[in-house]
């Protein structure tokens, strides 16, 4: 079933052309908290002019589960991946998590119709609008 999934979808971890051109080209980096891996080409690309960095994400394909650290050196922000760094958060910062939309530990609102609890009831504080004016 694995090789099925690997022929016929683009978004749980790599295709086909991608695993095999990580096989040829790619250099590990490093891993993320996530289980995403990150690899490099080792030489110069002649189309690019840089060297081409690329991630395989574990399980489904979601961009926001790239941590910052991560993003930066996958954009050329940074040279040194994190794995090179000795970088430690502060006190005040939380850990990345990746976007939430669409699950159930999305942020509702109060007031939202997707909130676990009814909507409390109207106020009065306002006139309901009607055509005739």
């Amino acid at each position: 079933m694995k090789w099925l999934t690997l022929l016929f979808t683009w978004w749980n971890g790599q295709t086909l052309n991608t695993m095999f051109y990580t096989w040829l080209h790619g250099e590990a980096v490093g891993k993320d908290e996530f289980g995403n891996v990150y690899y490099r080409k080792a030489k110069i690309d002649p189309a690019l002019g840089f060297e081409r960095r690329w991630v395989i994400y574990a399980g489904v394909s979601e961009a926001s589960t790239t941590p910052p650290g991560w993003y930066g050196w996958l954009h050329h922000t940074v040279d040194t991946p994190p794995t090179q760094e000795n970088y430690k958060p502060r006190a005040w910062q939380l850990p990345h998590l990746p976007n939430l939309t669409g699950t159930p530990e999305a942020w509702r609102p109060p007031g939202s119709t997707l909130r676990a609890n009814a909507r409390p009831k109207a106020t009065g504080d306002y006139d309901a609008w009607t055509p005739e004016g």
